[in-house]
């Protein structure tokens, strides 16, 4: 029996590669676009980096794409691709734009001129919301609060104007804010569980952070990326928002992650107003009625056990590597 061919953009990721386990597990055969570096970064893929196959390409470079699909030839393609960091997005707005609006129409153009029959993922965030009342839905009106946010909304929209103007198989997938160990040491999760890690083991006295009022709705990413994959497998394309439904401040992820190793974060936690947003998003809540009725999706992880993973990750890590890293 000839295996799925999936391409996945921005495998080196998080998410790249829980899905790429996941698309493995399923009997896929795995291609992952990869951006020349001068320094290798494998690390979140290095366990499985001989069942994939690695194309070079990059969003910001129309011919890599169209040969990133024909090389592949997939039946599925997975943009996770971005500059996804939103404070780096009020530093480097043009660049985010291009990389996380315009090269979604760059990749979607190759597959309109090489395989139009793909089913296509697009990654797209619930930075779309900005300051739109919660519960986000569906059919929430997009009011993005950031140039990351904005260029998603770009994202968003083209996708679905090539699936209403040229009929292709594409898909949005609306995506709350899905952490694990694997998570960029930039992101506020991360950035607490190895604080908190390293204040347990004595490597550092204080953790400094921004807004603490901030409410997310916070789930696994290995739970999120199965819902990616279903999206991809109904008779039609369609757009699904995906989050747990349960919102914490940032404030309730610090009691949580120090309590965890017995630490009173009062104790802790100092407030920087320098890692305040210019514009802040007080309150992202899924409303994901729609995926669990339609795609049979439902997160397993609570809050409580995925920020309980993620300390006891950078505690096993920090240890294993004397605090160096």
């Amino acid at each position: 029996m000839t295996k799925k061919r999936a391409l996945i953009t921005g495998i080196l990721g998080q998410d790249g590669s829980y899905l790429a386990e996941f698309l493995l597990s399923k009997g896929y055969e795995v291609f992952g676009m990869v951006r020349r570096s001068s320094v290798e970064r494998y690390d979140r893929i290095a366990h499985i980096k001989d069942n994939l196959t690695l194309l070079q390409g990059d969003l910001l470079d129309q011919y890599s794409l169209t040969q990133a699909v024909k090389d592949s030839d997939p039946v599925e393609v997975y943009n996770l691709a971005a500059q996804s960091f939103v404070p780096t997005s009020w530093n480097q707005p043009v660049l985010t734009g291009e990389f996380t609006a315009l090269g979604v129409t760059r990749l979607l153009e190759a597959i309109r001129q090489v395989s139009p029959e793909v089913r296509f993922y697009q990654a797209s965030s619930s930075e779309c919301f900005g300051s739109a009342k919660p519960p986000q839905n569906e059919n929430t009106p997009f009011h993005p609060k950031s140039p990351y946010g904005i260029a998603k909304v770009y994202a968003f929209w083209i996708t679905v104007n090539y699936r209403e103007s040229y009929g292709m198989w594409n898909c949005n997938g609306i995506l709350f804010n899905h952490e694990s160990p694997r998570r960029g040491m930039e992101f506020v999760t991360r950035k607490v569980s190895d604080g908190v890690a390293r204040i347990k083991l004595g490597l550092a006295k204080e953790l400094r952070l921004g807004n603490l009022d901030a409410k997310r709705d916070w789930g696994f990413a290995g739970d999120f990326i199965k819902a990616m994959w279903l999206m991809l497998q109904q008779p039609r394309p369609d757009d699904y928002v995906i989050g747990t439904g349960i919102a914490n401040s940032v404030r309730e992820l610090c009691e949580v992650a120090f309590s965890h190793v017995g630490l009173d974060w009062k104790k802790y936690v100092k407030v920087d107003k320098k890692l305040f947003r210019p514009a802040e998003v007080d309150y992202l809540v899924a409303d994901a009625s729609k995926a669990k009725r339609v795609l049979g999706w439902k997160p397993k992880v609570s809050f409580k056990q995925l920020i309980a993973m993620m300390v006891d990750a950078d505690l096993a890590r920090l240890k294993a590597n004397g605090g160096k890293k």
